[in-house]
């Protein structure tokens, strides 16, 4: 039962990634098709991203009051219902429209699934799901460029991605009874059963800890330096994820098909980089992790800034990159029930989500401003920018937890 649950909840994380580059793989085209500008990607995520922070502050509730099984499988049709949406929009307002359920479900599981590794499972299993979370959004660059070369065009992505989505609905709720089985975070008026797992990996007996207002936990020390460094680093990802094909393509020459394939390594070097770090992640430990991974990415970030003729050097810097931001956010949620207790763990992960979303909201767009005004060549120094900010805040953090 135990193997099945983490086949599950690895499943559950490709569905989560499936979606995610889409949007940055295809928008070069997308936007000339629309007749919108370029800058309207940051619209677009942005809209996601708010519900997003929506659904993130209220999965506490939600994963009490129905259990994270059937959270994560709503939220995962949701996913598939607004792609087939998507696929089917002729103008930009309706993308817009169909953005809405798509940020609802994926904050929603994002939350419940990371709520339900980190404080039972050994740190691998914080780093693996979400290796397999980079399986699902390294394949959709690839699944883009396809379409847009084989004629199918950007709704064909689409509509290939929302059907995988719909078979990981139909898996997810046949195996709700699993859930059931082995899920802690259930209704305080059922009775608790145990996980049956590897003893190793189950840190602590399971507990239901009473909800922890949003007031209360803000207030407590280091929660707002946890959410700095989480607004940054996933600002970075998103940034990256959303821009890095059109940066290639405007700045650099690349083929928007080629560009689309080649922002895939940034996504391969998250999804090697988090399969690599499951193996000595518990010996590395998460500070070390999040300390070398923010210094990885600054030096992709200086590799996408030389300029240089070729795009080799470019290339391999967005694997780097890839590669640093791997156990970044893996390693940020699995400390927090060790940096704040595990009483409190499960409202600061829902919080966590909602910085999270918020850097996706925010930094995207305001890249997407900036570089109309300036020019695409900002990338690189704004990925730069990013990881010194997550960077600094973490240490700060650390500090502090040392001080207590």
């Amino acid at each position: 039962m135990y193997s099945i649950l983490l086949t599950i909840i690895y499943l559950a994380f490709i569905s989560l990634g499936l979606p995610d580059s889409l949007v940055g793989a295809g928008w070069p085209v997308m936007h000339q098709d629309l007749g919108v500008p370029q800058s309207f990607a940051g619209i677009l995520t942005m809209v996601i991203a708010i519900g997003t922070i929506f659904s993130s502050l209220a999965s506490e509730r939600l994963t009490r009051r129905f259990g994270a099984g059937a959270v994560t499988a709503v939220s995962v049709g949701l996913t598939a219902t607004a792609l087939f949406g998507f696929s089917f929009s002729g103008s930009f307002w309706m993308l817009c429209l169909w953005a809405i359920p798509y940020g609802l479900g994926a904050g929603a599981v994002d939350a419940a699934l990371n709520n339900y590794v980190a404080p039972h499972y050994a740190a691998r299993h914080m780093n693996w799901p979400h290796s397999f979370w980079g399986v699902g959004a390294s394949i959709s660059p690839l699944i883009m460029s396809h379409a847009l070369t084989s004629g199918m065009g950007w709704p064909g992505a689409y509509n290939v991605v929302a059907v995988i989505q719909i078979i990981l609905t139909v898996a997810l709720v046949l195996t709700l009874p699993l859930w059931r089985k082995v899920n802690t975070m259930t209704p305080r008026s059922h009775s608790r059963t145990e996980v049956e797992a590897d003893p190793e990996d189950i840190k602590a007996p399971a507990t239901e800890a009473a909800h922890v207002p949003l007031t209360q936990v803000l207030k407590i020390p280091g929660v707002m330096l946890v959410l700095a460094a989480f607004f940054a680093y996933c600002a970075l990802e998103n940034t990256s994820i959303l821009w890095a094909t059109t940066y290639l393509a405007g700045d650099r020459g690349v083929h928007p098909a080629t560009a689309a394939a080649f922002a895939s390594f940034f996504l391969l070097g998250i999804t090697g980089g988090r399969f690599l770090a499951g193996f000595f992640a518990d010996r590395i430990g998460d500070r070390n992790l999040i300390r070398g991974g923010f210094m990885m990415v600054g030096i992709g970030g200086l590799m996408l800034l030389l300029p240089l003729e070729t795009n080799g050097v470019a290339l391999a810097g967005l694997a780097i990159a890839g590669l640093g931001s791997a156990p970044i956010y893996p390693a940020i949620i699995h400390s927090t029930p060790a940096n704040f207790g595990r009483h409190n763990s499960h409202a600061i992960i829902g919080i966590q989500m909602a910085a999270a979303y918020l850097g996706s909201t925010l930094m995207p767009p305001l890249f997407g401003v900036l570089s109309s005004w300036v020019g695409l060549w900002l990338f690189p120094l704004f990925v730069l920018l990013l990881a010194a900010m997550g960077m600094i805040f973490s240490e700060r953090l650390n500090r502090l937890v040392d001080a207590k």
